[in-house]
């Protein structure tokens, strides 16, 4: 394991440091969360920025269009694109995280044509249709049924927590094949075209005032048998390739935006005023904050060995598992004490007393769905458990 940079790799900092200064001044501000067709227009521009530039995917295979630069790199990439406050992945983050790096490995030449060029330059817009009402942690227990009828699979289901579902071009969908296999194994991943006879897609608003999310139903719905990526019934072993991608790198941004919200509440911390001292005056509150900054720094050096793995393996590991676990408890923790130190300003997911406290309670309300995307909290435990610890498994 080696967690420092190289010379190539700090020059490989210093280029882009400099274009994202050249650049970002032009970008603007992201338009209101709500408003889709603005949003994608914007983040579809910075993709194509990012693609002309010569960053798009930068740790994809360079024959399909990326940098084929590696893990390190491109960890150095999401340090300078955070630490410049460039956009997020946003509406393209299922694609380029997860559907696009799937199709890499496992697609086949027809189907990366199609499909990959259109992700690195922002004009497609992915989502996952995975979990469904009763199929969530336990993916498996999938129900949404597709059955062969000559060339095509006619699909018939519902899926839940289908991101950007409204304004996506595909979707990578998971259905089950065969009703009398286990459950594991009569699974089939499948290219589904979101323009497609059959398909009804209902927003799903958060707590948080968002309609990111969306239930899909799926009414003998035909996606040909060229959209199967893998053989048929071996969908499973697919899924836990995209998997893979969502629970080891994918996760590095949060990461980053988490340190960055840890110092931020700090400072804020030096601005709220207690009678007549500051919160950051409270001996507990900084012992507490200084905890949760250590923690943040020792996740940061286990996200770096899981980087060194993967550049030596091609895989993550189970540290990426280990990585969310607790992560997802140290989201909750810094979002209890943001609201704690906000006070009645908790209540707000507006900025208050002209202090940046509103993103501190999406921090808090962002932070519960961190211990469910990827796999619930629960299910990392039981992962850890048994492939590290090597407990038997629950009956």
């Amino acid at each position: 394991m080696d967690l420092r940079y190289t010379d190539a790799e700090e020059q490989f900092r210093l280029e882009l440091r400099q274009w994202l200064a050249s650049v970002l001044p032009d970008v603007g501000p992201p338009p209101a969360r709500d408003d889709w067709v603005a949003r994608r227009d914007y983040d579809a521009a910075w993709q194509r920025m990012l693609f002309d530039a010569g960053y798009a995917g930068i740790n994809w295979p360079a024959e399909y269009g990326g940098r084929g630069a590696t893990p390190t790199e491109h960890l150095v990439f999401l340090e300078e694109t955070e630490r410049a406050r460039a956009p997020y992945v946003g509406m393209n983050f299922v694609g380029l995280l997860h559907a696009g790096p799937t199709l890499v490995v496992e697609a086949n030449d027809e189907q990366k044509a199609a499909h990959l060029p259109g992700i690195l330059r922002g004009d497609q817009i992915w989502c996952q249709g995975f979990s469904e009402p009763n199929a969530g942690s336990d993916l498996a227990s999938l129900r949404t049924k597709a059955v062969r009828d000559g060339d095509d699979y006619v699909l018939s289901g519902q899926k839940i927590w289908t991101s950007f579902a409204h304004v996506a071009d595909y979707c990578e969908i998971l259905v089950r094949t065969d009703p009398d296999a286990p459950k594991h194994k009569g699974i089939t991943w499948l290219i589904l075209p979101m323009d497609s006879p059959g398909i009804d897609i209902r927003p799903l608003r958060t707590m948080e005032g968002s309609t990111e999310f969306a239930e899909m139903f799926l009414d003998e719905v035909r996606v040909p048998v060229a959209n199967r990526v893998g053989d048929e019934n071996d969908g499973w072993r697919v899924a836990m390739v995209t998997l893979s991608f969502e629970r080891g790198t994918a996760f590095v941004s949060e990461m980053l935006q988490t340190l960055e919200l840890c110092r931020d509440l700090a400072d804020l911390a030096r601005h709220i005023t207690r009678g007549s001292a500051t919160a950051w005056d409270d001996q507990g509150l900084r012992r507490e904050l200084g905890h949760l900054a250590a923690e943040l720094d020792a996740l940061w050096a286990l996200t770096k060995r899981n980087i060194s793995e993967a550049t030596r393996t091609g895989l993550v590991g189970v540290g990426g598992n280990v990585f969310k676990l607790a992560y997802s408890d140290l989201r909750h923790r810094l979002g209890e004490l943001a609201l704690r130190l906000l006070e009645r300003a908790s209540l707000s997911l507006n900025d208050l007393g002209e202090l940046p406290t509103g993103r501190h309670v999406q921090g808090r309300i962002h932070g519960i769905s961190i211990s469910i995307a990827a796999g619930t909290s629960q299910v990392q435990k039981n992962i850890v458990a048994e492939r590290v610890l090597g407990l038997p498994k629950d009956r």
